[in-house]
């Protein structure tokens, strides 16, 4: 049987298992604790890009104030409703959370044009009005992390359990990661240009696997 027809009767489970197989041999030996470990090799599976396991970085409680927030039910903020789609909606769930996304919400494109500001920027100020606690899942925007470190700074947002910072692009993207790794928050980012909306799904979902799995235990 050839290559091509053996991976056509392996099941999705068995694809996944041999990707990750993959993926740990080919990422060598490494400092990661185990929890580190599983999103990277993650946000890897998604991308294939094993860059990322150079420059993800995480601040000191990232991983486990995000997971104890998602598990007590914390709304997941989106940039755009590509990381909205990627992400485990039946775990969020189950915790008692909700994912929210206000980018295509007509009331902020028509207060965007009025201010001559971005939707994304917008979007944030009203996630800035949610109650209870907030992870932040930004895939795309980069005016969206400087509008979130601007209000923390100034005090006119509660500071979020995370910050999951991974836009893409040229203008403004690293500078704002930067910005974001300035601030006293937990964060995990990825920096540099690279990032996107698969990026920051894949470190949600792995997030959401982690507490799902500190939940069996």
């Amino acid at each position: 049987m050839s290559e091509m027809r053996m991976a056509e009767a392996m099941r999705p489970a068995d694809i996944e298992a041999e990707s990750f197989a993959i993926i740990g041999r080919e990422l060598g030996p490494h400092d990661f604790d185990p929890q580190t470990e599983l999103v990277v090799k993650r946000v890897i599976h998604a991308s294939a890009d094993f860059d990322y396991a150079k420059t993800l970085h995480f601040s000191a409680r990232a991983l486990a104030q995000g997971v104890e927030a998602l598990r007590g039910g914390a709304t997941i903020v989106t940039d755009t409703t590509m990381v909205a789609a990627g992400i485990n909606k039946r775990v969020v769930s189950r915790f008692g959370g909700e994912v929210r996304t206000f980018i295509a919400e007509p009331d902020v494109a028509e207060e965007a044009r009025r201010r001559g500001v971005t939707r994304s920027a917008v979007s944030m100020e009203r996630a800035a009005r949610l109650a209870g606690q907030v992870v932040f899942a930004i895939g795309n925007a980069p005016t969206a992390l400087m509008r979130i470190a601007e209000m923390v700074e100034d005090e006119t947002m509660e500071p979020p359990a995370l910050i999951v910072g991974v836009p893409v692009g040229f203008v403004n993207v690293v500078e704002s990661k930067e910005q974001i790794m300035r601030l006293p928050v937990e964060h995990i980012v990825a920096r540099g240009r690279k990032g996107g909306s698969t990026i920051a799904a894949a470190i949600v979902n792995a997030l959401l696997y982690i507490a799902s799995d500190n939940d069996r235990g």
